[in-house]
């Protein structure tokens, strides 16, 4: 039988319930992919960095990462970005760009069939 790993964030399991219910009313399997992410143990998913998104994103692009941002690199294009967690500086590098940083649950709210959405990470 496989290990569950239970979440002790009661924040991160509504987020991860919010995107499991979106999935199936919005037939959108963006969501479910999301919510994998974020169900996996800690040490396989890695943090994505601004500069990670500089280098994989076009400008006005909405991507989603299922996690957490960090600050490393720069960022000079104007993106919408949605992430669990974010760091301080990673959050003002993105207000810098002139994109906006968003929680899941706000982009769930303003796109619930998740188009347009890019996963990365």
């Amino acid at each position: 039988m496989a290990r569950s790993h239970l979440k002790g964030n009661p924040e991160l399991v509504r987020v991860i319930r919010e995107l499991r219910a979106a999935a199936r009313s919005h037939d959108a399997p963006l969501w479910a992919s999301v919510a994998d992410g974020l169900e996996r143990a800690r040490h396989p998913s890695r943090p994505v960095s601004i500069g990670h998104l500089e280098r994989i994103a076009s400008s006005e692009e909405t991507v989603v990462v299922p996690g957490k941002v960090l600050s490393d690199g720069s960022l000079s294009k104007r993106l919408t970005v949605a992430a669990f967690a974010y760091s301080t500086e990673a959050r003002a590098k993105i207000h810098a760009a002139g994109g906006t940083a968003l929680s899941l649950h706000d982009l769930l709210k303003a796109k619930p069939d998740g188009a347009g959405v890019r996963l990365v990470g």
